[in-house]
């Protein structure tokens, strides 16, 4: 079971919002300021207790009622690729992949605007500047990197911002080239770090939410076998179980101040 994280003088919580996940539903967020020293440890321990960062804080979904918003990670040496899996990876076997410290440059962001409009035009982030993106990558106090992926003539493709945790990888946010429809990059992106993380001898890839019944999470489940982190404790996920949804995770008695 993972110890929970209840000292009041870290956490913060949002006003409701309309969620970008679930319609005609509020989102409220508990949040941690990471701005601190020993800031890696800390986001480590909250990772593994279901938290993600966004710039200089860690977050996690406090909204009343509902816990649809499932923390999901993948212990890497048990992962067992499929079929589809396989040749996903054999297909884009002539990438390259480079890792870089997390500096913003405009052939990125060319890159995100491109995703965001074939994948995510009405978002939260279709919006997001130039300087928007900069800060996203850029403004981090934990030990934080770029991963560009580029094909043989160099044209960037992909690219995963990525934080390195004490048990493992956490994907902060990837974005892909929507034209490249063949090489299925968001999955190959996740195949990748989930040979990187193996390579570190570390044991989990940390994948963010995943949301049962929403199209765009569900390749996350697809990974087998993944944890989900329900009730303080990360158990196999069983595709074939239904799971409640109503507010019971991560913090059921917090007071929603």
């Amino acid at each position: 079971m993972t110890p929970p994280l209840r000292n009041p003088q870290f956490f913060y919580t949002t006003t409701a919002q309309p969620c970008p996940y679930l319609p005609a539903r509020m989102e409220r967020k508990i949040l941690v300021d990471l701005a601190v020293p020993d800031a890696d440890a800390l986001h480590s321990r909250l990772s593994a207790t279901g938290f993600r960062r966004s710039h200089t804080l860690a977050y996690a979904p406090l909204c009343a009622g509902c816990s649809a918003c499932i923390p999901i990670r993948l212990p890497v040496a048990a992962f067992t690729p499929n079929r589809t899996q396989k040749r996903i990876w054999n297909r884009n076997t002539d990438l390259s992949a480079t890792l870089l410290p997390p500096i913003a440059t405009s052939e990125q962001y060319d890159l995100f605007r491109q995703y965001l409009s074939a994948r995510h035009a009405n978002g939260e982030m279709a919006h997001m500047t130039a300087r928007d993106y900069r800060i996203m990558v850029e403004e981090t106090t934990v030990d934080t990197q770029i991963i560009e992926f580029r094909t043989p003539d160099s044209k960037l493709v992909a690219v995963s911002l990525t934080d390195t945790l004490d048990d493992g990888l956490s994907a902060v946010y990837s974005i892909y080239d929507p034209q490249q429809t063949t090489r299925s990059l968001g999955v190959y992106v996740v195949l990748f770090l989930i040979h990187q993380t193996f390579l570190l001898g570390c044991p989990y890839l940390y994948l963010g939410y995943w949301i049962p019944g929403s199209p765009k999470m569900a390749y996350k489940s697809r990974f087998r076998p993944a944890e989900i982190l329900r009730d303080d404790t990360w158990q196999t996920l069983d595709p074939e179980q239904p799971i409640n949804t109503t507010r019971d995770a991560l913090f059921p008695d917090a007071p929603l101040f």
